[in-house]
């Protein structure tokens, strides 16, 4: 498409969509590390903290938040949050990302020193009050918005290493989890996962409504403008927003228990696999595709099965680790101790099932995926409840910046980086600019964040 001048409005599109092809991913090993750097960095922040604003008081009184917060307070401490926290992973994320190891292990050795150090001066607080792990999920979703959105701008630059990135076929890459990541912070959370089947179908409608009009926005948009699409990602007109609306219509039409979800989800996943491994594999891996509408959106069509078995999976945990009243006698320690032995345990399936089933593969979402994906999250999960062993129980307010409105900044953050791949040419970028432009976008994005939820708006979708 050309603008107003007759020149096209991308004219390095087909140059941008080569640059994230043909790519094969990074290393378990290197992920585990990336997951490791990110909720260190969350907790180290809470814990030197010490003047954060509480929320508890006003998250249920959206008309009350101007009068019970300081401006200035307030969006000072958005700022300290976007320098020790989103600033590192940017720089992880990009100019240090040889560095990861390192940093990694740097962190690990810097918060055990500080727990051995505070366990004695903080184990009679913790007897006397333990903080719930709904603040350790809340932290947990957060993350996973906040690298995406880092991550969708930073692709397109060479500053960002190319392993980092999706991956063609086989293989992962830390952005292929980001989808994943998306399905099951919402599962964890969800309405069924609370046991809350009484939603009725007008209900229903309006909440899956918006995910469908954003995907036929983003749809017609990218078309519009000609912006550049990698079509063997989830298909010629499929994305994102609709693979998450097809998850909930399926998740609305075929009511499961929680207590049986996980079983129903790893039925539906063993099933699919054994479709894969039976010759489907190779026809979502190759370029074949008809001239119908599933066989133009062959990989976000068929993918559809793994997410929602994904999902499934996602709302029985979420059931009986956070919201199933009938376990009263369970402690946080016994919470926490789940969370860690799940997170080991969906390692080891991803590394078994990679290595003697079919390899990781996010275009397909097979069953080796599903378990790295569920790895990934709970690691970076379990590393977050480290935060409430020093008996710290408030979350930032950059996390309830974004935590009260996770869509509506993952929408925000799509536009941003429409409007600098469009006005911006993002592979001849030099490193510095590269890096300035991605620093002026995060922190564009936490304050834009941060004055919705200090003004008390709320845009929730799912």
């Amino acid at each position: 498409m050309d603008g107003l001048l007759g020149k096209p409005l991308n004219p390095n599109k087909l140059l941008k969509e080569q640059f994230v092809s043909n790519l094969t991913g990074s290393s378990f090993l290197e992920i585990a590390a990336l997951s490791t750097i990110v909720p260190a960095v969350v907790v180290l922040r809470k814990w030197s903290s010490r003047d954060n604003i509480r929320m508890d008081s006003v998250k249920k009184n959206d008309d009350a938040l101007a009068d019970h917060k300081d401006g200035v307070h307030y969006f000072t401490a958005l700022v300290i949050d976007c320098l020790t926290v989103v600033l590192p992973i940017l720089l992880i994320f990009t100019i240090l990302a040889e560095w990861a190891y390192i940093c990694a292990i740097s962190l690990v050795v810097v918060i055990s020193i500080y727990i051995l150090f505070k366990r004695s001066q903080s184990l009679l607080k913790a007897q006397q009050h333990l903080p719930s792990l709904r603040a350790d999920i809340s932290s947990y979703r957060v993350s996973v918005v906040l690298v995406t959105c880092l991550s969708i701008l930073a692709v397109d630059f060479k500053i960002f290493p190319r392993r980092y990135a999706k991956a063609e076929t086989y293989g992962s890459g830390i952005m292929d989890l980001g989808v994943g990541s998306f399905v099951v912070a919402n599962a964890l959370v969800s309405r069924q996962a609370r046991n809350i089947t009484s939603m009725r179908w007008k209900a229903a409608l309006r909440s899956i409504s918006p995910l469908v009009f954003l995907g036929f926005a983003r749809l017609i948009s990218t078309s519009g403008v000609d912006y550049q699409v990698h079509v063997g990602e989830y298909g010629v007109h499929w994305n994102f927003f609709f693979t998450l609306a097809a998850v909930s219509i399926l998740t609305s039409i075929i009511r499961i228990h929680p207590k049986y979800c996980g079983i129903v989800g790893m039925l539906v996943l063993a099933g699919y696999q054994v479709w894969l491994n039976f010759g489907l594999n190779e026809y979502l891996t190759s370029d074949e595709r008809s001239t119908d509408i599933i066989g133009q959106n062959k990989e976000g069509v068929y993918s559809i099965f793994g997410y929602w078995g994904m999902y499934l999976i996602g709302v029985s945990l979420g059931y009986f680790l956070f919201h199933d009243l009938s376990s009263k006698g369970k402690t946080r320690r016994t919470q926490v101790v789940k969370v860690w032995v799940l997170a080991a345990s969906f390692w080891i399936l991803a590394i078994i099932l990679d290595s003697y089933v079919e390899r990781v593969s996010r275009r397909m979402c097979n069953f080796a995926y599903v378990m790295l994906v569920f790895g990934q999250n709970f690691q970076v999960i379990s590393i977050l409840t480290l935060a409430g062993s020093i008996s710290h129980d408030k979350n930032l307010v950059l996390e309830e910046a974004f935590n009260q409105n996770m869509l509506g900044a993952f929408l925000v953050a799509n536009i941003l980086t429409g409007l600098v791949n469009l006005s911006v040419d993002t592979l001849s970028a030099s490193p510095l600019t590269a890096l300035m432009i991605l620093s002026v976008y995060t922190f564009t994005l936490c304050m834009v964040a941060g004055l919705a939820q200090f003004s008390g708006v709320r845009i929730k979708f799912w």
